[in-house]
Order: C-alpha cells, then sequence, then structure tokens
C-alpha cells in the first residue's frame, strides 16, 4: 500500500500528539511492508506567525493533493483577541471548506478501566458505543455575520442537500452498527431544523431496515448522561454536533482518547477531538491516544487497511488494560507517563498485537 499523508501539527499541543500517530503510522508500515510518505505544513496559529494566514495556500494545496490529511490541533492564548480579524480556527474551517469534507464522524465508547474517570456511575456506562456523525460545512459557523456597537448576528443557514448527504452516510454508517439513528435538532423553535427534520424523516424511508428517532438537542444533552447506551449513530448539525461530542466525552474519561474522522471530500481529514491545550504544551504531558485514535481511522477510511486499524485500536485496548496512563488519566497517587512514555507502550504493543494475529492466521 501506498499513501501521501498530509501532516498539520498546528499549535500548543499539536505538534506532539500528531508525531505520537506518525510514530504509529510509521510502525505499521514496517510491520506490513507499506510505503507511507509524510509531508509536513503549517496551519493555525503557526502559519500566522510564519506566513500571516491561518491557511497557506502551500498547505492547502498539499493537502488536495495527498490521499489523507492528519492534523494535530489549532489556537492558544496568543491568538485569542475576539477582535483579531485573523484567527487560527479560520484556518480549519477554510480547511473543511477548500476539502470539501462535510461528515465528521466521532466514535465514543467506554474502556472498562477508565469507567471510574466518568462523572457516571459505572452501570450507565455498560455498552456505551456512540458514532457521532456531525454535518461539518453549514450551520452557524459559515453564516454570514454582523456587529454593531449594539449589536450582532449568526446566520444559521442550510440546503436540503447539505442535510441529506450527511443523513444518508450517517443511515449507511448505522447498516455496519446496531441499525439505529438518532437525529437531533430544535424543530420546536429554529425553522433550519424544521427543514432537518422534513428532510431526515424522508431519507429515513429509504432505510427500512433501520429504526430511527428525532430528539431536540436540550432534550439529548441530558439523555447522553442519563441513559448514554440506548444510542448508536447519532446524526446531527454542525453546531450542535460540536457541543454534543464534547459533552459526550465525559462518559470516556478524557477529551484526549477520542479521534474523529471527516469525510465525504476530495481528502478525507483525521485529527483528534482536542482542541490545542497550551497549558500543557511542551511539558510532555500530553495524551497521544486521540491522535493514535484518528490514525487508526485513517488506516481504515483512506488507506483501506482495516486489519492494520483493528491492530493499532486493539494496541490502545491492552495497553489501557495494562495500566497505563497519561496525566489526564492518572488518579491520585498513580504514575503518569509522558506523551513519548505513552506512545512507545502503544508501539510495544502494536508489535505484539500483530504478530499475535500474524500467528494465529498461519502466515
Amino acid at each position: 500500500m501506498k499513501a501521501t499523508i498530509t501532516t498539520l501539527p498546528g499549535d500548543g499541543i499539536g505538534p506532539e500528539v500528531t508525531a505520537a500517530a506518525v510514530d504509529v503510522l510509521r510502525a505499521v508500515a514496517r510491520h506490513h511492508g507499506h510505503q507511507f510518505r509524510f509531508e509536513e505544513h503549517a496551519i493555525g496559529g503557526d502559519a500566522i506567525d510564519h506566513h500571516g494566514t491561518p491557511l497557506p495556500e502551500t498547505t492547502l494545496a498539499a493537502c488536495r493533493a495527498a490521499d489523507a490529511v492528519l492534523l494535530g490541533a489549532v489556537g492558544g492564548p496568543k491568538w485569542s483577541d475576539p477582535k483579531a480579524k485573523t484567527r487560527p480556527e479560520q484556518g480549519l474551517l477554510a480547511l473543511r471548506a477548500g476539502l470539501g469534507v462535510y461528515a465528521n464522524l466521532r466514535p465514543v465508547s467506554v474502556h472498562p478501566r477508565l469507567a471510574d474517570l466518568s462523572p457516571l456511575k459505572n452501570e450507565k456506562l455498560a455498552g456505551v458505543d456512540v458514532l457521532f456523525v456531525r454535518e461539518l460545512t453549514g450551520g452557524t459557523y459559515f453564516g454570514a455575520k454582523t456587529r454593531t456597537s449594539e449589536q450582532a448576528t449568526d446566520e444559521t443557514k442550510y440546503t436540503v442537500d447539505e442535510i441529506e448527504r450527511v443523513v444518508r452516510r450517517a443511515f449507511e454508517l448505522s447498516r455496519s452498527r446496531r441499525r439505529h439513528v438518532t437525529s437531533v435538532d430544535k424543530a420546536n423553535v429554529m425553522e433550519t431544523s424544521r427543514l432537518w427534520r422534513e428532510t431526515v424523516t424522508r431519507i429515513a424511508a429509504e432505510y427500512p431496515d433501520v429504526t430511527f428517532e428525532h430528539q431536540l438537542v436540550d432534550s439529548m444533552a441530558m439523555l447522553l448522561l442519563t441513559r448514554p447506551s440506548a444510542y448508536d449513530v447519532v446524526v446531527t448539525e454542525n453546531l450542535f454536533g460540536d457541543i454534543l461530542t464534547d459533552e459526550a466525552a465525559a462518559l470516556a474519561g478524557s477529551l484526549g482518547l477520542l479521534p474523529s474522522a471527516t469525510l465525504g471530500g476530495r481528502v478525507p481529514l483525521f485529527e483528534p477531538i482536542h482542541g490545542s491545550a497550551p497549558d500543557i504544551a511542551g511539558r510532555a504531558a500530553a495524551n497521544p491516544l486521540g491522535a493514535i485514535g484518528s490514525a487508526a481511522m485513517l488506516l481504515r477510511a483512506a488507506a483501506r487497511l482495516p486489519q492494520d486499524a483493528d491492530n493499532v485500536e486493539q494496541a490502545v485496548r491492552d495497553v489501557l488494560a495494562a495500566g497505563h496512563r497519561t496525566k489526564d488519566l492518572a488518579g491520585p497517587g498513580e504514575a503518569a507517563l509522558t506523551t513519548r512514555q505513552m506512545t512507545d507502550q502503544v508501539l510495544a504493543a502494536l508489535a505484539d498485537v500483530a504478530d499475535r494475529r500474524y500467528s494465529y492466521h498461519g502466515v
């Protein structure tokens, strides 16, 4: 397998966790004879400092020419002035638009050894396995904005086509899972949500083998904490998806654990869901597992290497089962591994997993 992967380390802990993910991808390539070529480019605050823009043309061109894009994180207090005309987050939004990706997939599950880190009682966490499908190119983030000294507006806009394509993606994904889709909106108040609900209802008729339901976003925020195991695939618009997936991260115990894939355009984009965490940047304290999980999603969705992706995910599970913890996961009195040490544990476990499966199949 040959693939060109553009890496965008970005800001804060982005470079640290991206380096960990690249190390894992290089190990996969060595184990199985793949040829992965990595090309690094700037985005976000780093790009503002060095190029005067959060998404240089050279970065976007490299991403469009790649087979996949692996992103770290963007933003930080250095560029946080709300009155600034140029902000790191603009680079990420422009990248998503430039690649044409529209479906952000965020899986959330709970490792049994980490259940105590969740604010929920352990019995509520049994069987939690939710895939959020967040629409990524429409809604409030991309609507027209106005600002005066007395008022501000943010337009929320959706087209039928934008809704249809992400909803179909969610229903298709559900067919390889438990065949249950929950659509989240605010149809009792918002006109865009009424269009969303009508469109979902119509699309659902094309999938008679899939059970579906509607939930209002405020109710869903409560239900994720009271009965999270009841949900399989959750599809929603951009802003609601952003908020709900961060809430759901509490189920897993840490934002640092969760990966994501953004699909649907010319080149897929993979990134951990956490931010740049500037307070721990450069301290070797970042949890690399979200970025490593994103690398596994890259192997499955972009490189079409599902067994290699399974191996990486199993290695992460084995490391957590063995009790290895970074600072965000360590309890009182528990030793915390550095970013590098946790990465090394995953690499060692990955070699063991690959050897076991290689031998098992008698090759």
